[in-house]
């Protein structure tokens, strides 16, 4: 009696299993990839110089505490943000969600970077379900 041996089960399957396989790890690397890319750039927008200002100022504006209550927490980066610098000047653009115990709102951040010192065209903050924003630039001299 002559005994047939059987192929493995990757022997009987690499057919599908090598493109499949090969197709699924592409599919997650490129998923990891993007994903690293927006958390690398949310970390830098977040973390950067303007940011952190318009963030402190508007939880120390007391318009901006007695329309969204306390405390006052920031929330993800809005898509509409960008953060750039080109031949030594930076540019920045920002749409900062942030939410207090009543109600929740936009920062909306615009500057330059002259000299070492950034300049704001736009620091305010617009409440939703409210047809006033705060404009934290008043009474700020340049």
């Amino acid at each position: 009696m002559e005994e047939i041996k059987r192929k493995s089960w990757f022997g009987r399957n690499w057919p599908w299993v090598l493109p499949v396989g090969g197709c699924l790890t592409i599919i997650v690397l490129f998923i990891i990839g993007v994903g690293a890319a927006v958390f690398g750039i949310t970390k830098v927008v977040s973390g950067s110089e303007p940011y952190e200002y318009a963030y402190e100022k508007a939880i120390r504006n007391v318009a901006v505490i007695d329309v969204l209550g306390t405390p006052i927490e920031k929330g993800f980066v809005g898509s509409h943000s960008s953060y750039f610098t080109k031949n030594g000047e930076s540019r920045v653009s920002l749409t900062i969600p942030i939410n207090g115990s009543l109600n929740d709102a936009f920062i909306y951040v615009e500057g330059v970077k002259e000299d070492e010192e950034w300049v704001y065209s736009k620091l305010l903050v617009d409440v939703e379900n409210d047809d006033n924003d705060i404009d934290l630039l008043e009474g700020v001299k340049f």
